[in-house]
């Protein structure tokens, strides 16, 4: 696979392969989170009235990587109406593009709804993810990331 096919909203027919990736993710992590925390997070996505949605990535007819937005109001200063949680992108397919897609798609949501920027916390309280990140700039008060190859 060479591009991404499609950015997408995740439909409930994804949960499977969802599940497969978001386990690679807690291992590249090495983080411990219980099935229930993670049928709840699953929830979540679905619900429509959920602050929490994800846009996954879809490339030769399969899931490659998932993003978690959390939209919110926010008086912090640092974190404005939206931010992006979590983002993982397939170790079999890193380093071509498809995490910078996801960003670039957040960057777009958030322009069309009219938030001043956006935020994703590992830049400023887990420097282990911030390392996987070879440069950000902001461009239009929007940050982008990224994705070491």
């Amino acid at each position: 696979m060479t591009a991404v096919v499609a950015i997408r909203d995740a439909v409930a027919a994804d949960e499977a392969a969802w599940r497969a990736l978001w386990a690679g993710y807690l291992t590249f992590y090495a983080a411990d989170v219980p099935e229930e925390v993670t049928a709840f997070t699953w929830a979540r996505i679905l619900d429509p009235s959920s602050r929490v949605t994800m846009r996954i990535a879809e490339g030769d007819g399969q899931l490659v990587g998932f993003a978690i937005h959390h939209y919110h109001d926010c008086t912090w200063d640092i974190a404005p109406e939206g931010y992006l949680e979590d983002l993982y992108v397939d170790e079999t397919v890193r380093g071509k593009g498809i995490g910078r897609a996801l960003v670039d798609d957040l960057i777009a949501l958030a322009k069309r709804h009219g938030w001043r920027g956006i935020y994703w916390h590992t830049n400023g309280d887990n420097a282990r993810a911030r390392r996987l990140y070879d440069s950000y700039a902001p461009a239009d008060g929007y940050v982008r990331y990224r994705l070491k190859t």
